[in-house]
């Protein structure tokens, strides 16, 4: 199977030896054209790298995609060019401030399990490119207080971007889903910032509460439950926070993630000052009588 460091070498090569510098000017037709057939070339590998009957076989359309992206990349006033029809493919995903995007996907590893890959692009004047390397399966039980890089990366399949600004920079909070191994899905709340070495994800920016009842601050913030079930974490606007379900153990082992669903309860995080901020009992479990009916909407607190 092709090793899942020729992505990063790959999207290596853009970041060390690209030199072209990127104008403000708009995309030309001449360069519209070559991104337009890079993209077609790239519906197809992807295609083929999601079809293709032998695993083998999709390492090797996974390579091709990588590549192929890199010299998509490459062409001047990329970072304009939507990738529409790739989109419906992989996920492209960029925050309100446009600063960067992210290209994202995922592949069959083994038969059972996934690996996710991705490459951030910046909006630069000249091009900037960060392969993500997937490392969720040998961080091992430190990944909610790691701090990570590019090429050591907690994989995962981002479905939303949050923007934050504090003293001056900008911060960002990323919220993806990974199903890698067999027994158990995670949702994750990551903390991304840009030093002049590249990404780096994780910061103890998210309160967390402990199986004991005290809360300490995390990296990241990860829900790891039952694969055969599905859990919320996700931003609502009409209350400002996070809301999430709260999670509990089907045999009461609270050290048995795998056994982890929903039990009916919702927690939040709220951002302030700088940090995700635990609430408790977004929606409490009512004490019900004879001819009550529920509460028409959420307790907000």
């Amino acid at each position: 199977m092709i090793k899942k460091g020729l992505l990063y070498v790959c999207c290596l090569a853009a970041v060390c030896l690209s030199g072209r510098a990127l104008g403000q000017d708009k995309i030309t037709p001449e360069d519209l054209q070559l991104l337009k057939g890079y993209e077609n070339d790239m519906v197809l590998i992807t295609d083929s790298m999601y079809n293709a009957p032998i695993l083998d076989l999709r390492s090797v359309y996974c390579e091709q995609l990588a590549r192929m992206l890199v010299r998509a990349l490459k062409v001047p006033n990329s970072f304009e060019y939507p990738f529409e029809k790739l989109g419906e493919r992989i996920n492209i995903i960029m925050p309100d401030d446009k600063a960067f995007r992210i290209f994202n996907w995922t592949m069959l590893h083994t038969e059972v399990t996934l690996r996710y890959y991705g490459a951030i692009q910046m909006n630069s004047p000249q091009l900037k490119l960060y392969p993500l390397i997937d490392a969720a399966m040998e961080i091992g039980k430190s990944f909610d207080d790691s701090v990570l890089t590019g090429d050591r990366w907690f994989g995962a399949l981002y479905y939303r971007i949050m923007t934050h600004e504090e003293k001056g920079m900008k911060y960002y909070t990323l919220f993806g889903v990974n199903k890698g191994n067999v027994i158990s899905t995670r949702k994750v709340m990551d903390f991304l910032s840009f030093t002049p070495q590249g990404p780096v994800f994780g910061a103890p920016v998210f309160q967390v509460r402990e199986l004991d009842g005290t809360f300490s601050m995390k990296h990241r913030f990860v829900l790891e439950y039952k694969k055969e079930v599905n859990s919320s974490l996700n931003w609502d606007n009409e209350r400002k926070l996070v809301v999430f379900d709260r999670l509990i153990s089907q045999v009461n082992d609270p050290n048995r993630k795998y056994t982890y669903v929903p039990s009916g309860q919702y927690d939040g995080l709220r951002w302030r000052e700088g940090r995700w901020i635990w609430v408790d009992d977004l929606i409490p479990i009512q004490d019900m009588k004879d001819g009550d009916a529920p509460a028409p909407k959420p307790v907000k607190k």
